[in-house]
């Protein structure tokens, strides 16, 4: 069976999406999507959880519509899938409706590894695209490279390495900074730029210690805002990273659904929606309501209405790194 990377997605009656890179994963599903409503602008989208499937959902969302329009079908959280989805994937693998793209997204894990093995063997012409994580320097480098080639915006090299040293631990907001620079610069993008843009490692600083914190490894947090600090970090851009992710996680707390639809209802991206659900691990409500007032406070006392703004900025760590407890 095929196995193509991220960049190379392609139409098949049912492509599994493989790895655990998430933001590679959605961006494929997401090419896939254009790709095909290009092609037919009546495309019929529908989307399914494999962990909480409901018996004869991928049959029936597979059966010709009234005016036969083509449809995608996709299909998430199947390292999760429950076993009637198993059974029925399988099922349906031995014949594949007309006009279908049933699109598996498989983050990893042994779950579901008869379906698996059933895909990659052959059967209903699938294709396997792999979004495997980007854990060398050199692999992020390249992908950096390619989102300025794709536009025909020139980077200089010594930008793109600071760049990507800026945002090593999370590609999905090296992405965003790429895009920013290239939707903002009007000439050739140099290191100036970036260190215009993002201050050396400032932003990268500002999201590990949300990261950290937010995680609950408060320790770490503030042994990473103070090496922040110390390297001449604005504590404005810091309280920005806590309150971009709090501020999600906030919208997101108690809602159920696929990240792609939530992320339309949201306007967020879907890799942010699953992010934040992640994050949501051990937190309450009351807690994100007291982090919520104290990230108010603590972008006030930073932007002058406090005397020591770095004292306020370990403070708001401390609380979330404690999920708002008292």
């Amino acid at each position: 069976m095929p196995q193509l990377s991220w960049h190379q997605v392609r139409p098949a009656p049912v492509v599994l999406v493989s790895g655990t890179e998430v933001f590679l994963a959605e961006r494929a599903i997401r090419q896939l999507r254009d790709f095909l409503k290009l092609e037919d602008p009546s495309l019929e989208i529908s989307d399914i959880q494999a962990d909480s499937y409901a018996p004869g959902e991928l049959l029936t969302m597979a059966s010709p519509s009234l005016f036969g329009e083509p449809r995608l079908i996709r299909v998430s959280s199947v390292e999760k899938c429950s076993d009637t989805f198993i059974i029925e994937a399988l099922a349906y693998l031995e014949n594949p409706a007309e006009d279908t793209y049933v699109v598996l997204r498989h983050g990893g894990g042994v779950r579901g590894k008869k379906l698996l093995d059933t895909i990659r063997s052959g059967v209903g012409g699938a294709v396997e695209v792999v979004c495997a994580e980007l854990k060398k320097d050199s692999d992020r480098h390249d992908f950096a490279s390619a989102e300025f080639k794709a536009t025909g915006k020139r980077v200089t090299p010594s930008a793109l390495r600071s760049l990507v040293a800026a945002f090593s631990g999370d590609l999905a907001e090296l992405s965003a900074a790429c895009q920013q620079l290239i939707a903002d610069s009007a000439s050739e993008v140099t290191e100036t730029t970036v260190d215009r843009y993002y201050g050396g490692r400032v932003e990268a600083n500002a999201f590990k210690v949300a990261d950290s914190a937010i995680a609950g490894r408060h320790g770490e947090a503030l042994v990473i805002l103070r090496h922040a600090l110390s390297s001449g970090a604005d504590p404005v851009p810091v309280v920005a990273a806590f309150a971009m992710k709090i501020r999600t996680m906030a919208k997101l707390y108690g809602v159920r659904g696929g990240s792609g639809q939530l992320a339309s209802q949201f306007g967020l991206a879907p890799w942010q929606v699953e992010r934040a659900q992640r994050d949501l691990s051990g937190w309450s409500d009351e807690g994100l309501a007291r982090c919520m007032v104290m990230l108010a406070e603590t972008d006030a006392a930073v932007k002058g209405a406090g005397r020591d703004p770095v004292f306020a900025l370990e403070r708001l760590v401390g609380v979330i790194a404690r999920r708002g407890a008292v």
